[in-house]
């Protein structure tokens, strides 16, 4: 399991004792595997602060959350992978989640111990705020360069009488600068071509015999042009439209289809740049390549590509995955460190003074969730006999019940479960 119960309970003759005594209970029945839960001593402040901040940080805790989880599946979306390679990416600290928490140790540098816990919170609350609106721009960019690249990629694709017909024509296949004559394109069934070849002169006036040639064809049509005179253009597409052959809106303009091909190259180069590239093993599914076109378009695409053995390539990464990288790492440590400021703030409020509890995480063993839950709540019930029968929707200041759950120790869940893969 990806799930972690961080909870405290209070000393006994000391915080050792708290712990070998869980640890114990717990671990030696294979009901979870336990940890340390390392909190520095922080400023406690008064009672009333406590009260307000232990509201605060409920609310902090659900909002960063909610931005570790908008920036890990945009990493998944973007990286269009699986499992497995995005998890990969979703790193903090360099290390992967597991263990960033289960060796949890609070950064003195970016949380300094000597401010206030309202100050500390602060500080975190405006660096995941700053992730979170710089994720929205970054996103919105990158959305609409995918969208514009997707649309023009979709022109290129599909049935002949939609899509873009600028890499299937030739300056040959049309009469150009005749004051008289023009070229058409219609696009016919396949299931039509002998009732085409038949009756296409005779459509109207003023077509030029044997002048139709086939020019593409895909799966369910044809595309062949037709010559004939200018002023018999408007009578010919009638009379073809009544025979279900669709003439197609075409005008041979070499510089808007240079500008258009252009743009596809600009959109493309720019959304790799952002992006990075797909496994090897997706190019040759799609594009149905040996391995060494795969390698031909890899460096064409001024990517590397490592042969391990049929291994699939490394992947290069562009500015916009370093970013979700490097500020899901952020986020990341921010929200764990919320939690232990969650369980410092309740467990004074809950314990008292002077500071003296034990701080553990415990990863529970899926198939004993239940039995560890009766374990812990036979420890600790002296702690609080009316444990098992408050309401979770009564609002007392100073304990967080917003969870619906409320035990006779300190808990929290931390769940490092962070994609829906669909």
């Amino acid at each position: 399991m990806t799930e972690f119960w961080c909870i405290s309970a209070p000393g006994e003759k000391t915080c050792q004792q708290t712990w070998d005594k869980m640890n114990m209970a717990t671990s030696q029945t294979n009901l979870s595997t336990n940890h340390k839960f390392n909190i520095p001593e922080l400023k406690v402040g008064t009672l009333d602060v406590l009260v307000g901040l232990s509201d605060e940080l409920a609310k902090l805790d659900s909002f960063v959350e909610s931005v570790v989880r908008k920036v890990a599946q945009y990493m998944a979306d973007v990286l269009e992978d699986s499992r497995d390679k995005v998890q990969e990416n979703l790193l903090a600290n360099g290390v992967d989640l597991v263990t960033y928490v289960t060796r949890f140790q609070w950064d003195m540098a970016k949380y300094p111990i000597k401010q206030s816990l309202k100050n500390i919170s602060e500080i975190m609350s405006k660096q995941v705020s700053q992730i979170d609106n710089d994720l929205k721009a970054r996103a919105s960019a990158y959305n609409s360069l995918k969208g514009n690249l997707q649309s023009l990629e979709r022109k290129n694709i599909g049935s002949l009488l939609t899509r873009s017909l600028a890499d299937i024509v030739k300056k040959n296949d049309f009469v150009l600068d005749s004051e008289y004559l023009t070229t058409l394109l219609v696009v016919v069934p396949k299931t039509s071509y002998p009732d085409w070849q038949k009756t296409y002169e005779t459509l109207s006036e003023m077509v030029v015999p044997r002048s139709t040639k086939l020019l593409f064809e895909d799966q369910d049509s044809g595309l062949f042009s037709v010559t004939l005179f200018r002023k018999a253009g408007d009578d010919f597409k009638h009379k073809a439209r009544e025979n279900k052959f669709m003439v197609r809106d075409f005008q041979y303009n070499e510089e808007e289809m240079k500008a258009d091909k252009e743009e596809m190259t600009r959109l493309s180069t720019d959304k790799k740049k952002q992006f990075v590239c797909m496994q090897l093993s997706k190019f040759d599914s799609l594009l149905n390549m040996k391995k060494s076109s795969t390698m031909m378009l890899m460096k064409a695409l001024g990517l590397d590509y490592n042969d391990n053995n049929g291994q699939s390539a490394s992947a290069p990464q562009g500015p916009l995955v370093r970013w979700l990288k490097v500020n899901f790492s952020e986020a990341f440590i921010a929200w764990i460190h919320i939690k232990a400021l969650r369980v410092f703030t309740e467990s004074v409020l809950r314990y008292g003074l002077p500071v003296n509890f034990q701080a553990m995480l415990l990863q529970p063993n899926k198939k004993n969730v239940k039995k560890l839950r009766e374990v812990l709540q036979d420890l600790y019930k002296h702690l609080d006999s009316n444990a098992t029968v408050i309401d979770a929707s009564m609002d007392i200041p100073g304990l967080n019940l917003s969870q619906q759950e409320y035990y006779p120790y300190v808990y929290y869940k931390i769940d490092c479960n962070l994609l829906d893969f669909k």
